[in-house]
Order: structure tokens, then sequence, then C-alpha cells
């Protein structure tokens, strides 16, 4: 059977392309501007068609003579395209631009532009679950406007990948564009949040916990052994006191703290944030932190393997540059878990397109021959 083609753009370490590629698809193209994460697709065999570039530089000539695809032939235009006015950490300030007046939206422009020379019977849009929030300035209404303008039928949701089996609470809005009558569907969860009750989902097992994932990558004596793995810095030492699964608001006075250290609420959520081996991980950052959580219950810093392994990263993935760019290109991604569940529900969608084309063929061949 042949393999479905993807138009990847805005690659990055190939979070979304290794879930896809499980289910089948392949890249026809893979356009990234970092260098170092363009040697990492190129380690990994992604594409025989590594574009390293700014999609702007990248002229919808040089695509279409790269893929040799035609309008129509390509099944996905797949990616996210990478714009800080959409980050979490600029949301609350107010005085920086947001959504589709940041220069970065551009971004998002050119995406649709690829979409528009390729045609492809369906797009897959991801970004941070913020994209939607009001503050960003009709950034999703863009999308929406332009995917319809198009000619697709476009819906999106914001799915958190513990809820399909990723170790880790990971909330991405991803937006699906579809041609003609066929319907898309988001995957339904296989796994459920213990604390809250929903009937229709109790017999499912609950998120998988950070114990699970990297536990067996862990062991007291190896420790020791980790340089560049010190957490805290000059704060180190309050790390042994705060219990797994809390962070610096143990130490304030409304958690009860006999010495506070802390006011409340004057850090990052995320200072001295302790995984506990019974919980998800919370979402791994694009950055690389001493003080930045999550860190591991034993006080240091995550190692690259299990950062992995927290975001369903094979084992065996090969990740070029530092570590702190490896951390980098991890934190940045889609896990390719809940990427894996999307491609499933996009074959789906790309199944009945197919089957509904061929009845249409069938029967205009009807027609002209009566």
């Amino acid at each position: 059977m042949k393999k479905r083609t993807i138009i990847s753009l805005f690659s990055g370490g190939g979070g979304l392309d290794i879930g896809f590629h499980s289910k089948g698809f392949h890249n026809a193209v893979c356009v990234e501007s970092n260098p170092i994460m363009c040697e990492t697709l190129k380690l990994n065999n992604l594409s025989d068609n590594i574009i390293c570039d700014e999609i702007q530089n990248v002229t919808n000539e040089v695509l279409l003579s790269k893929t040799n695809l035609k309008e129509h032939e390509a099944d996905i235009v797949l990616g996210g395209p990478p714009c800080p006015a959409f980050s979490k950490s600029r949301f609350y300030r107010k005085e920086m631009t947001h959504g589709t007046d940041d220069p970065s939206f551009q971004t998002v422009k050119e995406y649709f532009r690829v979409v528009e020379c390729f045609k492809p019977k369906m797009f897959v849009f991801e970004n941070v679950h913020t994209f939607a929030a009001k503050r960003q300035k009709g950034a999703l209404e863009y999308v929406l406007e332009t995917g319809n303008k198009l000619g697709y039928k476009v819906k999106y949701q914001i799915l958190n990948a513990a809820d399909y089996g990723v170790p880790q609470k990971r909330e991405r809005i991803i937006i699906v564009g579809t041609k003609g009558d066929s319907e898309f569907n988001f995957p339904s969860p296989t796994h459920r949040n213990p604390d809250k009750f929903d009937k229709d989902n109790q017999h499912l097992p609950i998120w998988k916990t950070a114990g699970e994932a990297i536990s067996d990558l862990d062991s007291p004596e190896n420790d020791a052994k980790l340089p560049g793995h010190f957490a805290g810095g000059k704060d180190h030492d309050l790390l042994y006191d705060i219990p797994p699964g809390q962070n610096y608001l143990f130490y304030t006075e409304k958690r009860g703290h006999p010495n506070p250290k802390f006011k409340w609420r004057s850090r990052y959520w995320s200072f001295l944030l302790k995984l506990s081996p019974d919980l998800p991980s919370w979402t791994i950052q694009a950055r690389r932190s001493n003080n930045m959580g999550p860190l591991h219950w034993r006080n240091r810093i995550l190692t690259i393997d299990e950062v992995k392994r927290l975001q369903t990263f094979p084992d065996d993935y090969q990740l070029s540059g530092s570590t702190e760019n490896q951390w980098r290109q991890i934190g940045n991604a889609v896990s390719p878990l809940l990427a894996e569940a999307i491609a499933h529900e996009v074959n789906i969608t790309l199944d009945s397109y197919s089957k509904k084309q061929k009845l249409d063929c069938e029967s205009q061949l009807k027609l002209e021959i009566a």
C-alpha cells in the first residue's frame, strides 16, 4: 500500500512526524530553520528532503520541485508554526504584542501559503493551548477563516496528552481542515484523570505516572555520576524538604511553613517544582533550568533520556547538539504518542475521502457511458 504523504513544516525535533510515521505516513519534505534540529531529522531519516531554511525563504516552486508533487496530491500539510506571542510566559505581559499583532505571526501566514500551494486533502495545525485565548487578538479566527476560504471544513480542540497515555499533563490546540464531505473526529481518550469522575470514561485506565515512565532509568547510586544535573542553585538544600509533587510554595506562610522563605505567588509556579512518581509529569518546558521544574523527585535535573520518556520519544531516537539543544527539541515537540492518536483518526478520514472520490469517479464514468 502506498504511504500517505506529509508536507512537514516547522518540523523541529520531529515529534509530530514520529507519530504520523508510526501510522504509515512519510514525509515528502521537512522544512525547519534550525540547523541543529535539521541534523536531528537527518539522523533519524525522517525525510529524504530536508530544507534547512526559514519558511519565508522557501518558495512554492522549490517545494513543488523538491517533493515532485502537484496540486491535490499531498495528503496532509502538517506543522506547528512557532510564534513567541502565543507562549505562556508572554501571555500575561500586557505591554508586549500578542496574536496577529506580533511580527512572528507571519509564520502562521506562511503555513497557509503552503496549504494554498499544495491544496492537500487535509491540514493539521498545532500550537500551545493559549493560541485560542481572547488575548491572542484574532489568531484562532485567522486560522479558521483562512482554512474556510481555501475550501476546508475546519474544527479544533484542545487535547491533553495525558489523556492519550503520555505520562505528562500537556495541553495543545489541534486544528484540522478537511476537504469535501469527509469528517474528522478527534481521538477519544485512552486514559482518564483519576481525580475527576467521568461516567463515560470510568472504564479507562488512569493517567500514566512519571514513576511508570522513568523509574527504571533511575538509581540513587548513579545520581553522583550525573555531571551538570545539580538542581536549585543557591536554593538546592531547600529541595530536600519539598515533598514530591510540590514547589516553592511549600516554603510560604500561607502553606503554614514555620520559617517561610518565599512570599505567596512571588515566583513562577514551576520554581523548585518536583515530580511525583505517583503523578504524571507537568509540562516539559523548552528551556532546561536548574531551578525551574519539573525536577526529579531525587532533587536533581532530569536527564535527556528521562525527558524523552516523559514526552514518549523512542529510547533510540537520536538528538543532535548540546544537552540544552536536545532538551529544547524535546520540550518544543508534540508528544509522539499524542501525534499517533491524531494520525489514526486522520487515516480514517482519508480512507473516507478516498472512498467518496472513487464512488464519484465511478458515477461520472457511468454517466459518460450512458
